[in-house]
């Protein structure tokens, strides 16, 4: 089979032709059909110390199971996170990270909803919304990003909306989502307070999103890009930060990370929640779909398909 890998950091990335694994104890091997690309596997690249399997979201058919395989069979669709090498023709899930994937999706749409989407949803919850509050979601035209946008109307009750981007050409399509207004983050105002912030870019812009924060405020932060916040900046307004991890969710809360796949599935058939693919890449130009994550360039997520 075909697998992308790297030999040093910062790539390149090449095609490698490598066994087909064979499936252990409690794991699926899946011919993936699409593959999520995401900034941390791309920062994986560009600041690991050492070269890392390429990983993350996929989705396919079921071609074999190991040992202690209950819950899924030879000939099943599904979509989950993958640990070990998923840039790849065939990959290992484990079957507590798979999930079926319905007969009226596709597996690009499994891969630009379930795991972008389980993102979205928790740091949504985790602000802890109230119908008629304003949101602020940064990073609106990301893979995440244009799934909060849509959620924090359907899913938080938001009056009004906000997106945040790097780059004001991406704002007429955060509004096509639904968003009332769009913002660039150089810009020197962010407009009327808003009551929280779902932030995935983290670093420099902690800043200007604590700042846009109303009285009693709360700033959801599930990026990798670090940062740094003064305490004085949430004192001033009773400001709160709350940091959201999926993984601790998923391995904590089992049963609140399938409710909240089931309706994350729910939402995208009724038509309340749409996903957007910027792009999709042959499993060869894997380089260029992280060059189009680098660059900040995608409108919604971006895909491989092996």
């Amino acid at each position: 089979m075909r697998r992308i890998r790297y030999e040093r950091p910062g790539g390149p990335l090449f095609l490698e032709e490598t066994p087909v694994p064979e499936p252990g104890p409690g794991e699926l091997l899946v011919r993936c059909e699409a593959v999520g690309v995401t900034l941390p596997v791309v920062r994986k690249v560009t600041e690991a110390a050492e070269p890392v399997p390429l990983g993350g979201e996929l989705a396919g058919e079921v071609v074999a199971v190991g040992e202690g395989v209950t819950r899924h069979g030879a000939g099943d669709r599904v979509t989950g996170l993958c640990f070990g090498h998923g840039y790849a023709d065939f990959a290992l899930l484990h079957e507590a990270m798979a999930s079926p994937v319905p007969d009226t999706a596709t597996a690009v749409d499994a891969v630009a909803l379930v795991r972008s989407g389980l993102v979205a949803l928790g740091a949504l919850d985790a602000a802890r919304p109230e119908p008629g509050e304003a949101a602020l979601v940064t990073a609106a035209a990301s893979g995440v990003g244009h799934l909060a946008v849509q959620l924090a109307r359907v899913r938080g009750g938001a009056a009004r909306v906000v997106g945040a981007v790097s780059d004001p050409g991406k704002a007429d399509f955060v509004r096509s989502l639904g968003a009332d207004h769009v913002i660039a983050y150089h810009d020197e105002s962010w407009g009327e307070p808003v009551d929280y912030v779902l932030d995935a870019v983290g670093g420099e812009l902690l800043t200007p999103a604590i700042a846009a924060l109303a009285p009693g405020g709360r700033l959801v932060a599930y990026s990798s890009g670090g940062g740094t916040i003064q305490a004085y900046d949430l004192l001033v307004g009773a400001r709160s930060v709350i940091g959201f991890q999926m993984a601790r969710t998923a391995r904590g809360k089992p049963e609140l990370y399938e409710r909240w796949r089931r309706e994350l599935w729910r939402l995208f058939e009724e038509g309340a929640l749409r996903t957007v693919v910027h792009g999709e890449f042959a499993l060869e130009d894997a380089g260029k779909a992280h060059g189009v994550i680098e660059a900040r360039d995608n409108l919604g997520k971006v895909v491989l398909r092996p």
